[in-house]
């Protein structure tokens, strides 16, 4: 990563590996989870339902987030925002963040001060804190985030459960971070509204404890693709889900934006990823949660369909393809 170091700016290097970590741990929420925070050897975590939910994902520049297209602290924001989804995807509430950071030791500590900053917004929007983490030499910004939750004595809703008769569900917002890309890929900065989606997610954290005391029968976040997330849970659960486009509908805003650029707006919802909606099934008898949409069915059978009809163009996101 390249760095345009302004004169009296502060690098990496000159704060050294621990001032890094030490700027990038503070000024947390203060989490009752949290029973020993950064500073020893490792943070120690209440767990009161007795397990741990964790998952990590891993964002390198240029490939997850260009810095000409967001600030730091945006960044930050969405490597939270990638993980915290996933936590709420299986039912859980969040309880802590590992942050792994890896920059080129010219890096100026304003850029870290910006990753940080966006971090703790974004943990503080479910009550949460970066509790630790490492920080690297690397040639190229990579950011690392470990997030851990608490089930709070819920079964986990795992991809594996859906069953025939089941209603399928959306809570999100469907197709507007892969327009917002679109838009910045033409050169543009506007319309905010889907460039900031691309920028920051927006997941709806609540959805996924409340889907699951619903009785949710499977979820998942919308990272890849509509499509493509839905499969994943199609072929867990041994079905075929086929959905309604006109119970899901493509947001007028979106329209336009694919009217003046001259694309497909439906591929952009059904396709899209980074949005971090979250799709799950519920049985048919279910009444479903706030926020929750019905966008279609679980039935016999495998693979998506749309209106009962395979989709021909890909279907998401997929890294080591093309």
């Amino acid at each position: 990563m390249e760095s345009e170091q302004r004169p009296n700016e502060r690098t990496v290097s000159q704060l050294g590996e621990f001032g890094l970590i030490r700027r990038v741990t503070a000024q947390g929420t203060g989490s009752t989870n949290t029973l020993l925070g950064p500073g020893d050897d490792a943070a120690v975590l209440a767990a009161p339902d007795g397990r741990v939910v964790a998952t990590t994902d891993v964002l390198v520049q240029d490939v997850h987030f260009r810095l000409d297209w967001s600030s730091p602290h945006q960044v930050g924001r969405k490597a939270v925002a990638v993980n915290l989804s996933d936590v709420a995807a299986m039912g859980a509430v969040p309880t802590g963040l590992l942050v792994g950071l890896g920059c080129a030791s010219d890096a100026p500590t304003e850029l870290v001060d910006g990753l940080a900053s966006g971090m703790r917004e974004e943990a503080g929007l479910v009550g949460t804190d970066v509790v630790g983490g490492d920080m690297v030499t690397s040639t190229t910004l990579t950011i690392s985030v470990t997030a851990l939750g608490d089930l709070q004595g819920r079964a986990p809703v795992t991809r594996g459960g859906a069953r025939p008769g089941d209603v399928v569900a959306v809570a999100g917002r469907l197709g507007w971070a892969a327009a917002g890309w679109a838009v910045l890929a033409r050169g543009f900065r506007s319309p905010l509204a889907v460039v900031g989606a691309h920028r920051v997610p927006e997941p709806p954290y609540s959805a996924g404890p409340l889907a699951a005391d619903a009785g949710a029968t499977a979820m998942i976040d919308v990272s890849d693709g509509l499509l493509a997330d839905l499969g994943h849970i199609a072929e867990a659960s041994g079905v075929a889900i086929d959905l309604h486009s006109d119970r899901i509908g493509v947001p007028q805003r979106l329209s336009e934006v694919a009217s003046a650029l001259g694309a497909n707006p439906w591929r952009w919802v059904l396709t899209g990823g980074e949005d971090q909606a979250l799709v799950a099934s519920f049985p048919h008898d279910a009444v479903l949660p706030p926020g929750w949409q019905p966008i279609g069915a679980v039935t016999e059978g495998s693979g998506v369909t749309v209106d009962g009809s395979e989709y021909a163009e890909e279907t998401g996101w997929q890294h080591w393809t093309g």
